[in-house]
């Protein structure tokens, strides 16, 4: 075990709490979906589009809070990198609910699959391999169900 304090223990696995968490964010995105789709004929349509908007900019900005946790408790270093990664996704949400609809979603899907390839790029061996195992499969479902919602809004989907 490592005595730098800068470094996560990258053995640590995830408490089940944590795991559960993660899975139930994806309900508001199953739920935004299954307003496009099924609550469509009763002019849902929108209001799953905003909602699906909504909760992958919190949701963004949420797994860009990590790292920003990480630096605070000196696990991750101040640097220019951890500052804009950290930070930068907020902003990309907010486009994303400015934009709203099909393209808005479209920015977020974006914005979750940079951040993935950052995250796994810039940190893979400082952040635990349970927590970016999880995110991994985090951000496909995230953006499977993003873009599915995108195109029942659009009509895409039958």
């Amino acid at each position: 075990m490592s005595t730098d304090s800068r470094h996560v223990d990258r053995s640590m696995p995830l408490k089940p709490g944590a795991r559960w968490a993660g899975f139930l964010g994806l309900l508001p995105f199953v739920f935004a979906f299954g307003l496009v789709t099924v609550g469509a004929s009763q002019g849902l349509a929108p209001l799953g589009l905003q909602i699906a908007t909504a909760w992958g900019a919190v949701i963004l900005t949420f797994i860009a809070a990590v790292h920003w946790g990480f630096a605070l408790a000196g696990k991750l270093p101040w640097s220019i990198t951890t500052l804009v990664g950290s930070t930068l996704p907020s902003v990309v949400g907010a486009v994303a609910v400015i934009t709203e609809g099909e393209k808005g979603m479209a920015i977020l899907v974006v914005g979750f699959g940079m951040f993935w390839i950052f995250e796994h790029r810039t940190y893979a061996e400082q952040l635990p391999a349970d927590y970016l195992d999880l995110r991994r499969v985090l951000t496909i479902c995230v953006c499977t169900l993003l873009v599915l919602t995108a195109f029942a809004g659009s009509g895409a989907m039958p």
